[in-house]
């Protein structure tokens, strides 16, 4: 485990099937680069590679923006993401269309968001993550915040969390030095 978790993160940790996240400012530094029909997002790799773990023991991963972005949707494919939501409107509604999809309820459901358009789904989820570049209002809802900020790891962080929590880190660690 990265550092020490309180009993009832670790627990919480434990319960998670279904890894949510925001795009921009989670997977993203925040920035969008545009040219004239073109439009470019910086993403992290290893928090890709996180994600392809997460999904490698089982635990779905969906991503959930307010904007959409061929570059979101072009990554998301790259990544084999479950599920993604580009709507426009309450992240809320997206979710629950999402839990229901994933047969999973709020309690098995961590998410990690950033902003404002995050505070409603923040609340919910049986896990709430912030990075360290969230808003105030993201991070006092958070069961934890990350060191990293969002597109420089943040992701990856909340990954090992579950990972290291259900049992599975120690594994990987092994089976990717042999």
């Amino acid at each position: 485990m990265p550092r020490a978790l309180s009993p009832s993160l670790r627990s919480r940790l434990q319960r998670v099937k279904l890894f949510l996240c925001d795009v921009d400012g989670v997977l993203t530094d925040e920035s969008v680069f545009m040219g004239l029909e073109t439009e470019f997002k910086r993403f992290n790799i290893q928090d890709g590679l996180g994600l392809r773990l997460l999904a490698r023991c089982g635990v779905k991963v969906g991503w959930v923006s307010n904007r959409p972005s061929a570059a979101t949707t072009q990554r998301a494919v790259e990544l084999k993401v479950d599920f993604l939501s580009q709507d426009k409107g309450r992240k809320v509604a997206s979710v629950e269309a999402i839990l229901k999809q994933a047969g999973v309820g709020w309690a098995e459901t961590l998410y990690m968001g950033d902003d404002i358009v995050d505070l409603g789904v923040l609340k919910r989820a049986g896990v709430a993550i912030a990075p360290a570049n969230a808003i105030a209002e993201a991070k006092a809802l958070a069961h934890h915040v990350t060191k990293s900020e969002g597109g420089h790891g943040a992701v990856r962080e909340a990954v090992q969390l579950v990972l290291a929590a259900q049992g599975h880190w120690k594994k990987l660690v092994e089976d990717y030095s042999q």
